[in-house]
């Protein structure tokens, strides 16, 4: 009778092993990572995305270089809108980016070198805009002239919105005369 009769706590052990399984299971936190693609082992490193390593390099560069140096950088570059105004129409663009760029150049270096840039890029602009218009005689700087007005904006914001986010900014297509 020995033989047949079943031990009471065997078999609460076996059962009782099968919950303890199930409890362990269902304890272990569930991961946040996708599963492992057929091409990615599951160990690898998920890609960082060109968005988040932008904001990490935007944020090291904006602590290096100096708010007043920002914004004095940024005043460099939009000063060439002056060039746009009535008030002071040929020169403007590039007058008001030298007088900016020479008061504050020993003050700051981030501002020395926007500065420069900003005021290569309005003679730059000067001097497309002056071709541009000589071609209107030969009906190419119709097209030319609001051309170049456009591109000399366009960049002129790009740098502006750089410079206070404190990138060194070059500008495309300018013929650097300061150097």
């Amino acid at each position: 009778m020995a033989e047949t009769n079943e031990n009471p706590e065997s078999s609460e052990s076996s059962v009782s092993g099968n919950e303890a399984e199930q409890k362990v299971n269902a304890e272990q936190p569930v991961s946040a990572e996708p599963a492992a693609s057929p091409e990615q082992p599951a160990g690898a490193e998920q890609p960082v995305s060109t968005e988040q390593a932008a904001s990490v390099q935007e944020e090291q560069v904006s602590k290096e270089v100096n708010k007043d140096a920002r914004m004095w950088a940024m005043f460099c570059h939009l000063v060439g809108l002056a060039a746009f105004s009535t008030i002071i129409p040929i020169f403007g663009g590039a007058i008001g980016a030298l007088i900016i760029w020479q008061i504050k150049k020993d003050d700051f270096p981030f501002v020395d070198e926007q500065g420069k840039e900003a005021v290569n890029f309005q003679i730059s602009m000067l001097i497309y805009g002056v071709v541009a218009l000589l071609l209107c005689f030969a009906c190419v700087g119709f097209v030319l002239a609001p051309a170049v007005m456009i591109f000399d904006i366009v960049f002129l914001l790009i740098a502006a919105v750089k410079a206070n986010n404190g990138f060194h900014y070059r500008y495309p297509l300018c013929i650097r005369f300061i150097k």
